[in-house]
């Protein structure tokens, strides 16, 4: 596939992380060629918003868009693994919203089709971008926290009650794991790399599915990780990485673009950071998308497809530990 200079964007699904993202884009002065909705309306009104040129009243007229050249997947989590392979088999790359899919072994189904195809299947866990998180990897790599001994992270939202509602509905992915808890589960899977073993408790809704849900993992160095994801109460939603030497105080909203400060064991400050970024900070991930097409690679090195997989691997055997399962799963 050969591309312009400059990928032209697809969103697929005009929902409200969709409006978010596309915003950014614009931000960064990125081209977005056209939108896709189940219904013609729904598109002609964020084409509208957006100044997008081309409305499409279906998710296959948009990946049959000869001027669209990398998909963004915007739908809820149980859409997420069709509506990544209607855009791989039309030849378009995906940007694919978090979490990647619903489980492992769709994720897997993603990321080899993408491969046969020779083309980027991306998740668009947009943290791992923004430029707070890079200082904090260089900060680790470089040692100076000294020896990692522990993680630990919330994501905590007073989110609706509603069982129908997709935080809720199991039919709809719903849960405060998969929606909230993706964010430290994949920030502990980016300092400390794959678990090794996972221990779980939850609290499930009226839906069944989870409200709140706390998680114990071990990893290859003997570090521990810890985090709290919850649905029906809001927490201080910030973050910290322990070393022998120093640690990294994540501010709130620890996930999105914030600052932080690398503090000694006796309370010194030793660098602080400050973000200062234009809009919410999505346009990081694409922006990294495009310079991977530019430089005709398909995988992220910041995210690989393989540790997607994994990652999702990860959460099945959370929810396996607290008991929940989603429709259709064996």
């Amino acid at each position: 596939m050969t591309l312009p200079s400059s990928p032209r964007w697809g969103i697929l699904g005009p929902g409200g992380i969709a409006r978010a993202f596309t915003s950014d884009l614009r931000t960064a002065g990125l081209e977005v060629a056209a939108v896709g909705s189940r219904r013609r309306d729904t598109a002609e009104v964020f084409a509208a918003e957006f100044g997008i040129p081309h409305a499409h009243g279906s998710y296959e007229e948009l990946v049959a868009d000869p001027d669209v050249d990398i998909v963004y997947v915007a739908t809820p989590h149980p859409m997420h693994a069709a509506n990544a392979l209607l855009a791989l088999e039309a030849g378009k790359h995906v940007l694919v919203e978090k979490p990647f899919t619903l489980n492992a072994a769709e994720a897997a189904a993603v990321r080899d089709a993408a491969a046969e195809r020779g083309l980027l299947a991306m998740e668009a866990m947009w943290t791992r971008y923004l430029p707070h998180m890079v200082r904090v990897r260089e900060l680790v790599a470089s040692g100076a926290l000294g020896e990692i001994r522990a993680v630990t992270a919330d994501h905590t939202q007073n989110l609706p009650t509603d069982p129908a509602h997709r935080i809720n509905a199991l039919e709809l992915g719903g849960g405060a794991l998969l929606d909230l808890g993706i964010y430290p589960v994949s920030f502990a899977w980016d300092i400390l790399g794959e678990p090794l073993s996972i221990a779980a408790a939850a609290r499930l809704g009226e839906a069944g599915s989870d409200t709140e849900v706390a998680t114990i993992m071990t990893h290859a160095s003997g570090a521990l990780s810890t985090s709290l994801s919850a649905s029906r109460g809001a927490g201080p939603n910030t973050a910290t990485i322990i070393g022998t030497d120093a640690r990294i105080d994540i501010d709130r909203v620890w996930y999105s673009a914030t600052s932080f400060r690398l503090v000694g064991p006796d309370g010194t400050v030793r660098e602080e950071f400050r973000s200062e970024i234009e809009g919410r900070g999505m346009q990081y991930q694409a922006l990294a998308a495009e310079r991977l097409l530019a430089e005709g690679r398909t995988d992220s090195e910041v995210l690989p497809i393989d540790e997607s997989v994994a990652i999702m691997a990860t959460l099945d055997e959370i929810r396996d530990l607290v008991g929940v399962r989603y429709p259709g799963e064996e």
